[in-house]
């Protein structure tokens, strides 16, 4: 009878001193593992996840198949290249979840939420803006910070108001080609730059959107997006976007439910049939207009 491979019968020897301990061991590692690829699906990352691992068995089989010396001694030595390559190749990928993680919300977060007044200005000034084909994006700050945005615009520091917002994006306006930021109950700043997503997006969906979408990856802030070319409004959450909300009404109540003054346990994304765009990194396409 052959021998089987070495890495076989440490397999198996392995399994014969298993005990509880090695049990939970295990359990946490397979739970690690798939939380990982949970985390990659629709990105892509999958992608290289998918070509690595399809390197990585082909090398293993055909090694251990056909006695492959150099291969297998390869392979076996590449750890310590992986663990310098994971990190570069999936450095936006790990951006987010540590971002994402960093902004856990505790019992003493900051109560940054914008009032039912504000909120109901801003509704009113997209649909204004909507209705004069003027792009927009406004920034709504919840508990993430955003001062090294406000850093990269102009200081405001307002009350908004609805002829206040349509000015600041109204064609060839000193103020319009950027991201106006909302603090609480005051316009903080105008001229904002904000971080592009590299998410694909429709050919519809410009810059307006990628940075809209960039920015809700990386904080937990809500971004209404006005798009110049159609008026179509909508907004960025959380890396999605809710669209269909070109009724006054609609607007409104979204907006409330993610930027309002309520409990977060309260918040959720609406599901595709509600106006909810799957999520950008599974949509394909090529870049278009704003």
């Amino acid at each position: 009878m052959p021998r089987p491979p070495e890495s076989v019968s440490t397999f198996l020897d392995t399994l014969q001193r298993l005990n509880a301990a090695g049990v939970v061991d295990i359990v946490l590692i397979a739970g690690l593992i798939f939380g990982v690829l949970l985390w990659l699906k629709g990105t892509s990352g999958m992608s290289l996840v998918r070509g690595a691992a399809f390197i990585i068995i082909a090398g293993i089989v055909l090694g251990t198949l056909l006695n492959l010396t150099v291969v297998t001694w390869v392979l076996r030595n590449s750890v310590p290249a992986l663990l310098v390559a994971v990190p570069i190749v999936f450095q936006p990928e790990i951006r987010r979840a540590l971002e994402r993680v960093g902004r856990t919300r505790v019992a003493t977060r900051r109560n940054r939420r914008a009032s039912e007044p504000v909120l109901a200005a801003l509704a009113e000034a997209c649909n204004g803006l909507s209705a004069r084909r003027l792009g927009a994006l406004i920034v709504v700050e919840r508990e993430t910070g955003l001062d090294e945005y406000i850093r990269s615009g102009v200081v405001v520091d307002a009350l908004p108001t609805v002829d206040l917002i349509i000015n600041i994006f109204w064609r060839n306006s000193p103020l319009h080609d950027g991201a106006m930021v909302v603090r609480e109950s005051r316009i903080i700043a105008a001229g904002c730059t904000l971080p592009l997503s590299e998410a694909n997006l429709p050919g519809h969906l410009g810059t307006r959107h990628r940075a809209a979408l960039g920015l809700s990856e990386r904080t937990d802030a809500v971004v209404l997006v006005v798009s110049e070319e159609t008026g179509a409004i909508s907004i960025a959450f959380n890396g999605q976007f809710i669209t269909g909300l070109d009724a006054p009404e609609r607007l409104r109540a979204v907006l409330h439910q993610f930027a309002g003054q309520q409990e977060s346990g309260s918040l959720r994304v609406l599901r595709p049939g509600e106006g909810v765009e799957p999520p950008a990194s599974a949509v394909r396409g090529a870049p278009g207009r704003q």
